[in-house]
């Protein structure tokens, strides 16, 4: 049932590690890359409690199910935007197809989650979200491994950029729309009981229905989301900035060179960027499975507080590295992080939140985690340039302190005692 999550997660891929280089390779400055992510927290601000809290008062057997319908539809938006994109003849043509990929992956998103929570019950449910981890890991592995091996393959340049982002594109493409047609194809949903269906049919749907379902779950939210989301607006913050800057921090540290510079050598350090991303989701997938061990043994909160640390000190290094083969020794501590951060966190609420609602709060979580990105993409621009001084290095040290700060709060949430028991 997760290998949908393999095409949802390569496009996520190239996202984190080819559209920033792609933006540089159109003539973006450093402090304009902030603004120009904008589409991605926003968009999943707006479209993924929507569609979650839609999910959880749908069932349509001719159309898949509950979550099926909106999952596969996103996945085929998914598929056309990364087709379109290596076609991108200016910044803003770039800019205006990330929101219509970003809109189509966060489609796919959340109702991937809930359908994942509607399926396992509680004893299943660690496994069934660090096999998303798994999956996770899996698919950005492949991304990023393409931009190391495709500008092997595939010389010269299409238009504005070069041969190779088509390549990674165009199977980006095939993998979301045919993974996540191969989850749908064999794996059946759960039908709603007769009184389930009676309710939703009760149930008058209208355009405000699902606003008015998402501000009902805010205001009835569990305490342990509230916690959680503190966390997470450190820690998206962070992983905003990493993404952002890991190809221009690589390429000053170890090619001591910058896009306005020597374009070859910053392409250069853009391919070894990809080689070094798709280590760390190596990482992820390896290590993956192993965390629900850890979870049932010290508990979920323990374990994130840990790999957060283990992430933050991987930041803090990362800058500060010459030799690029030492990169990746620094960055297998976000790998294990990003582990954690995959599956982790919906261990340690799940259990807090109603199943009939698990659509909508899944939304809300991701609610969580793009308010951070919103708030970064708003203000880092105006941090990067007048106290980073434009120089992607200090702004990965900068990933590394919010990262650190996020895991102590960690040790702040008071997660729901049975659920520990029962893992």
């Amino acid at each position: 049932m997760n290998v949908g999550f393999f095409g949802i997660q390569y496009s996520f891929g190239l996202q984190q590690s080819a559209v920033n280089p792609i933006y540089d390779f159109l003539g973006a400055h450093p402090d304009q890359i902030p603004l120009l992510n904008l589409a991605g927290p926003l968009t999943g601000l707006l479209i993924q409690p929507l569609i979650g809290a839609l999910s959880d008062k749908t069932w349509s057997p001719k159309l898949g199910g509950r979550r099926k319908p909106y999952f596969l539809i996103g996945a085929l938006i998914c598929s056309v935007a990364l087709f379109l994109f290596p076609f991108s003849s200016s910044l803003w043509m770039a800019a205006g197809l990330l929101w219509i990929l970003d809109a189509g992956n966060n489609t796919a998103m959340e109702p991937y989650r809930a359908f994942i929570a509607d399926k396992l019950d509680e004893s299943q449910q660690p496994l069934g979200f660090q096999a998303q981890s798994f999956f996770t890991g899996f698919g950005q592995t492949l991304a990023n491994i393409s931009l190391f091996i495709f500008p092997l393959i595939f010389l010269g340049t299409t238009g504005k950029l070069p041969t190779w982002v088509l390549a990674s594109f165009f199977l980006g493409s095939f993998c979301s729309i045919a993974s996540v047609w191969w989850s749908s194809h064999t794996t059946k949903e759960i039908p709603p009981t007769p009184e389930e269906l009676q309710k939703m049919k009760a149930e008058r749907i209208s355009l405000f229905t699902p606003l008015i379902d998402i501000a009902k779950a805010v205001k009835e939210m569990p305490k342990v989301m509230w916690q959680l989301a503190l966390v997470y607006l450190f820690q998206w913050y962070a992983l905003f900035c990493y993404w952002q800057n890991s190809s221009k921090s690589i390429a000053l540290s170890v090619w001591h060179t910058t896009p306005e510079k020597n374009m070859q050598l910053y392409g250069e350090a853009v391919s070894w960027t990809g080689l070094v991303n798709g280590w760390y989701n190596i990482v992820t997938f390896l290590c993956a499975f192993s965390l629900v061990y850890f979870a049932k043994k010290y508990s979920a909160k323990v374990v994130h507080f840990s790999c957060l640390s283990i992430a933050a000190i991987g930041f803090l290094i990362f800058p500060h590295i010459e030799n690029k083969y030492l990169l990746f020794p620094a960055i297998t501590g976000f790998g294990i992080g990003w582990a954690s951060m995959m599956g982790i966190p919906y261990l340690m609420i799940v259990a807090n939140i109603p199943k009939e609602r698990y659509g909508v709060y899944m939304g809300i979580i991701n609610m969580m985690i793009v308010i951070p990105m919103l708030i970064q993409t708003v203000t880092f621009g105006f941090i990067m340039k007048h106290v980073l001084n434009n120089d992607p290095r200090s702004a990965i040290t900068f990933a590394g302190v919010l990262l650190a700060i996020s895991a102590i709060f960690t040790l702040f949430i008071v997660t729901k005692k049975p659920t520990e028991s029962e893992l």
